[in-house]
């Protein structure tokens, strides 16, 4: 028998444990070359491992809810074993395989709440079990959810699953408590079937999905509702709180006349969006005057580790993005590697690529790792300033409103004159530990410049 171990996987440059969720395969089941077997969680994203090779899983050395350090071993497959051939598990010795990047999960789907009726409510005192009486399996954070909500297995096993083999999710069992919720005097029937969600998610991509989070909120049934925060909006508040008590947030604002960056894209962006397959946005022309004042600015390009500050050379830049209508996906922000060794295309390709990647929820947790300088646009849903929090461990963030046309008075040789121009404001906080006023102000007076004074000449 040729007996290959499968490791805990490396999920990004900062985090170094997982914890298993639950085992899509079983000992003697076939796997595939890149088949999920199993889920993990870490400190940042759920994510799906596949199989490093093809087989058949002959053991299982990390059960579920225990936390395994990247790199230890976490099952064994066999090579050369047929489906079936494998009855027990036993101890081998084996070389170690290195495991492909992890695929992270798939977008949650938010199906329509469980029908209910006010028939009389299912009672039971059974805990919830990790297999139903009607055989499906009810994962670790099912049954936490179920248990915490007081809901006994006879209540588990009447919701209907929207999950593969038709398993109970997490969206399942939490639209069933809500649904209980709203008709506190009455009880609940066993459920019709769920009807095809209204609002679907993205299909799932084979190799890389990730998912932020939702936020599923319908208006009240009663004067107060409590909804729990799900593991990842949870993480979001955590990183927000660590964020303003570690530094000291300022945030400095300017207000820039775009017009000719505005002229020369509308002048563009049909020849580009032809040419090129995709649109030609804003954020690059953004990106690219921020890069240039970060080589001018370097300290803005770092981040603080006790008593030291470390200098990147490399700019890595995070793009902000808000998942779902009016945020309700969640906050992450993918990252441009290497985005100051990138001319306009080049910025305009990859910011086009993130920004697909994020509405399809296929970013990898690579994809969301390394950044050392962030760009939020509160614009894109029309607010004209922001005050942004710091995306630590880096010490600057910058944002951008929306642009909106109005008269200014623009000074000239013969004479103030007041004229329509295309306006926005730009806003930057940063960590007043290491960046003064004077050298925020005039990072930001210096992109200023730089898009006021935008070559309309330029090629793309």
């Amino acid at each position: 028998m040729a007996r290959e171990e499968m490791v805990m996987p490396k999920m990004g440059e900062s985090i170094m444990e997982g914890t298993v969720i639950e085992w899509k395969k079983k000992v003697g089941d076939t796997v595939e070359l890149d088949e999920t077997v199993l889920e993990i969680a870490t400190d940042k994203v759920d994510s799906e491992v596949p199989a490093p090779i093809a087989g058949v899983l002959v053991e299982i050395l990390a059960q579920e809810g225990e936390t395994i350090e990247v790199g230890k071993p976490i099952a064994i497959i066999d090579t050369e074993a047929s489906a079936g051939s494998v009855t027990s598990a036993p101890a081998v010795e084996a070389k170690q395989e290195k495991v492909a990047e992890v695929t992270p999960p798939p977008a949650p789907v938010a199906p329509a709440a469980p029908a209910v009726t006010a028939a009389p409510a299912v009672h039971g005192d059974t805990e919830p079990q990790k297999v139903g009486a009607d055989g499906r399996f009810f994962s670790p954070l099912v049954r936490s959810i179920a248990k915490e909500e007081g809901l006994s297995q006879e209540e588990l096993d009447i919701i209907p699953g929207t999950g593969a083999q038709g398993r109970v999710t997490k969206t399942d069992v939490l639209s069933y408590v809500d649904a209980k919720r709203s008709i506190p005097k009455s009880g609940l029937s066993k459920p019709a079937p769920a009807p095809a969600p209204v609002a679907s998610a993205p299909a799932r991509s084979s190799s890389n999905s990730i998912s932020a989070g939702e936020l599923t909120i319908s208006a009240p049934t009663q004067q107060v509702e409590v909804i729990k925060m799900d593991r990842m909006r949870k993480l979001i508040a955590e990183h927000m709180v660590r964020s303003k008590s570690t530094s000291a947030h300022v945030t400095t604002f300017n207000e820039v006349d775009v017009t000719r960056l505005v002229q020369y894209r509308e002048k563009h962006k049909a020849d580009f969006k032809k040419k090129n397959g995709f649109s030609l946005t804003y954020t690059p022309f953004f990106v690219e005057a921020t890069l240039q004042a970060l080589r001018e600015f370097p300290l803005i390009n770092s981040s603080v580790d006790g008593d030291n500050i470390i200098v990147k050379r490399n700019i890595n830049y995070g793009i902000a993005v808000a998942l779902g209508e009016a945020g309700i996906g969640g906050l992450i922000v993918p990252v441009i590697k290497n985005a100051g060794e990138m001319n306009l295309f080049g910025l305009s390709k990859a910011v086009s690529e993130l920004a697909k990647k994020a509405r399809t929820k296929n970013l990898s947790p690579d994809d969301l790792v390394g950044g050392t300088f962030t760009l939020t646009n509160y614009g894109s849903v029309g607010n004209l300033m922001g005050t942004p929090i710091i995306n630590q461990p880096q010490v600057a963030i910058f944002g951008t409103g929306a642009i909106t046309k109005r008269a200014v008075v623009i000074e000239q040789p013969e004479g103030d004159v007041i004229a329509i121009r295309n306006m926005i404001y730009l806003s930057m906080s940063y960590d007043h530990r290491i960046i003064d006023g004077a050298m925020g102000g005039a990072f930001l007076q210096r992109v200023k410049e730089l898009l006021e004074n935008f070559d309309t000449n330029r090629n793309i």
